[in-house]
């Protein structure tokens, strides 16, 4: 039996690296200024919140709802780690709103986290960068946060290759109701509905007719593999539904008018549809029109929403698991969910937002080529030749003079020698490392070796006796000379200093 603890990540989890850590910082401040320039300003709050403030409920005695890590307090509360970064700002602004500004716009980012079975690109802990307006009436805050996305998009390199798009949640009603699915008693029928819709890009209006109807085979041709229950509704019905979302034409004005045409009868449907004509109006007269797109095939989370829905989608392609070329799909979403808040409140409160998906974002800007997977540079390192306190003194007295330069820097601190030392170096990306022995301390020197540039200049060097003689990129200054020196090395390869 093993004597040592077996070191294992638990599923659904991922360790990231300081290149990871660094391009995600930038990318995420990137994101902040935009939502500063709109006038949002920063909240933080806490991972863990009350069970039933994230909205979710008991099921019995013993544990809250899958979906969510719970735990009781002390006072057998049940407490709940955040699954999104929307309801713990509801209790937030609840607890906070006679001395909020309202409307109150705000911007979050953190950790989420889902009790549910990971998979490839599910995992349990991720992070979300969110901005919400609270206590606006106006679909003119929906219409903002659609064009602060597209602004975001663009700062981050993503120019022509992304799209907003926009439906509402009132006009989706509104054809639920022409065709016979209003109500509570047919809300499991309406959510079969919103299923079979959000396919279309998968399976085709022919699929999504059949989930329409009685079902879908996973193999239509062959009627084999698994089969889905359909909705049930008639042909007459699925007719309208599929005109729904196939109402969406080359401007704003035409998509309003098809849906409006489908919509007739409807107070909410109508009421919708005009909220769509505003936001393309709003859009349209700052300059938006060219990525902000009314499309009513977005049915994301429609049950969630009162009102708008958004979603940024990037609109290049990716080789999909079959081989063929697919979009690569949202990275981001939101909408209006004005009845949120009014859970805390004895009056309701209007709402709207957005989500980015920070990990999914930086997939896609890694698969452009928008940031890199390089290295990041380390400190300098100041290797340690002699052990003797009047030897370490001086390493460390360099060390003090390099940081207080503004330059990265560590004495090495192991107990190793030489070669050693300089393969720690090497694995730290460390710019260059300082040598400082005996002999050179009595010459008042030191060796710098510029590691980056001696890796680029080994490589036309194949015969040791020829790299013992040459001693690539490495040179002898004068130890007044070294915060100089370094600055140099540093700047090169790319380094703060």
């Amino acid at each position: 039996m093993s004597d040592y603890l077996k070191a294992r990540l638990p599923r659904g989890l991922v360790d990231r690296t300081p290149a990871e850590l660094k391009a995600t910082e930038a990318m995420i401040e990137t994101i902040r200024h935009t939502y500063e320039i709109y006038g949002f300003e920063p909240v933080e709050t806490p991972l863990i919140e009350y069970t039933d403030a994230l909205g979710k409920f008991l099921p019995d005695q013993d544990r809250p709802n899958e979906g969510v890590f719970s735990f009781q307090d002390d006072d057998e509360q049940w407490l709940s780690l955040r699954y999104d970064l929307t309801a713990p700002l509801a209790r937030f602004y609840a607890e906070n709103h006679e001395k909020l500004p309202k409307p109150y716009r705000s911007y979050r980012n953190g950790w989420v986290f889902r009790n549910e079975k990971p998979g490839p690109g599910r995992f349990r802990q991720f992070m979300q960068f969110d901005a919400d307006t609270v206590g606006a009436p106006s679909v003119a805050a929906d219409a903002e946060i659609c064009m602060m996305m597209a602004d975001s998009m663009e700062a981050l390199g993503l120019k022509g290759q992304f799209v907003v798009r926009v439906n509402n949640r009132k006009v989706l009603d509104g054809v639920m109701e022409v065709i016979g699915l209003a109500g509570d008693d047919k809300a499991g029928t309406r959510l079969t509905v919103l299923r079979a819709i959000d396919k279309l890009d998968k399976i085709g209006p022919s699929g999504v007719r059949d989930l329409l109807g009685a079902g879908r085979w996973e193999n239509p041709e062959e009627k084999s593999g698994d089969f889905t229950k359909g909705a049930g509704l008639p042909p007459e019905a699925a007719d309208v539904v599929l005109a729904f979302v196939a109402s969406g034409a080359n401007s704003a004005a035409e998509t309003v008018a098809n849906l409006g045409k489908l919509v007739t009868g409807s107070v909410r449907g109508s009421e919708g549809v005009e909220e769509l004509k505003l936001i393309a109006s709003l859009v349209d007269a700052a300059g938006y029109a060219d990525r902000v797109k009314i499309d009513p095939s977005v049915v994301r989370g429609l049950e969630y929403y009162t009102g708008p829905v958004f979603e940024a989608e990037l609109t290049f392609e990716v080789t999909g698991d079959d081989g063929r070329p697919v979009r690569f799909g949202s990275v981001g979403g939101g909408g209006r969910y004005d009845g949120l808040v009014g859970r805390f409140l004895k009056e309701p409160v209007p709402a709207t937002g957005f989500s980015i998906g920070v990990s999914r974002l930086m997939a896609a800007l890694r698969t452009l080529g928008k940031v890199g997977v390089e290295k990041v540079n380390g400190p300098v390192c100041v290797l340690v030749m002699d052990k003797t306190p009047e030897a370490l003194a001086g390493y460390q007295k360099m060390v003090a003079e390099l940081r207080a330069a503004g330059i990265a820097a560590e004495m090495y601190l192991g107990a190793s020698g030489m070669k050693a030392q300089m393969k720690y170096a090497d694995r730290r990306n460390a710019p260059c490392v300082i040598i400082e022995g005996s002999n050179e301390r009595e010459a008042g020197i030191v060796q710098i070796k510029d590691l980056a540039l001696g890796k680029e200049l080994s490589a036309g060097i194949s015969d040791n006796a020829e790299w013992r003689a040459s001693r690539p990129a490495q040179k002898e200054v004068a130890r007044a000379d070294l915060i100089a020196e370094v600055r140099t090395i540093v700047e090169a390869a790319g380094g703060a200093a």
